[in-house]
């Protein structure tokens, strides 16, 4: 009985230490609808800073806080920026693609013909760049 209870412990700590190692600590959960799943963190974080200088913001203009507001919730979709960038990557990847024969791979330090940059200049509603500054 005793070696059943040590083999049954011993059993439970294996599937509790291998379930533990399957997921690192400290990752954050992704809601990747339009990159590619499998995205590096170094490529992911190269496509969200050419974004963030594209439009001048910091990430909480897409990203909401979490719900005890300590940090950003990443892979939230609750503002609306946030599926507005969505649709924009799928019209510039389709620009790129059918006038420029080019295809994102979204990999870092990659240049692309038609990039946010492009008609955002550094504004984050590109209507605004126009307008004078106070």
């Amino acid at each position: 009985m005793k070696n059943k209870a040590v083999a049954i412990l011993g059993l439970a700590a294996f599937v509790f230490i291998g379930i533990a190692a399957s997921k690192p600590l400290g990752t954050k959960e992704r809601n990747l609808k339009v990159l590619p799943k499998d995205i590096s963190d170094t490529d992911l974080d190269s496509v969200m800073e050419g974004y963030s200088k594209a439009l001048n913001v910091k990430c909480d203009f897409c990203h909401s806080e979490n719900k005890a507001k300590t940090d950003i919730d990443f892979a939230s979709d609750d503002k609306p920026e946030k599926e507005i960038t969505r649709i924009m990557m799928k019209l510039t990847a389709g620009i790129n693609k059918d006038y420029f024969d080019y295809t994102i791979l979204y990999k870092a330090g990659e240049t692309m013909a038609v990039s946010c940059y492009t008609c955002h200049d550094g504004f984050p509603r590109p209507e605004l760049k126009h307008e004078k500054k106070d």
